[in-house]
């Protein structure tokens, strides 16, 4: 079973030591970045360590805002690549977020070399869109139209 859970004092050296050649890549932020971003961003900063079965293998830091919800950044371990944890856990992503400030509209961006990422989020339900900032393309899901 996948599940998100927050990162706090008992998992976060263990979230810090998750390896993903994506952020070697530039694809996403390294783990200590983000968590550093969530910190000094706030109230509306949510990272969460992704697990399977109870094993910690991978992160998301996503923005709960009602009025522009954003999963910012995600990645799951090397060694748990290819398995379905990183699509069962955008899954979840998107039900956060949808629960926590009703989401009706959620973005992401994503690199444009990243072909994995978008596949992966396109089999979520996102669009690729044509909006672009600091090198990064926006993907987009209508939750209302999703969940019909």
């Amino acid at each position: 079973m996948v599940e998100l859970k927050k990162i706090d004092e008992t998992n976060y050296v263990e979230c810090l030591n998750l390896k993903a050649s994506v952020a070697d890549e530039n694809f996403v932020d390294p783990v200590a970045w983000s968590l550093a971003e969530a910190w000094v961003l706030g109230k509306d900063s949510c990272p969460f360590a992704i697990y399977a079965d109870g094993i910690m293998v991978g992160y998301v830091f996503m923005f709960a805002l009602k009025e522009n919800p954003q999963i910012i950044n995600f990645l799951i371990d090397d060694r748990f690549q290819n398995m379905g944890y990183g699509a069962q856990a955008a899954r979840l992503c998107v039900d956060f977020l949808v629960k926590t400030c009703d989401a009706q509209r959620i973005s992401l961006p994503v690199d444009p070399d990243n072909i994995v990422a978008q596949k992966l989020w396109s089999k979520v339900g996102f669009s690729l869109t044509k909006d672009q900032e600091s090198g990064y393309h926006y993907m987009r899901m209508n939750t209302m139209e999703a969940i019909a």
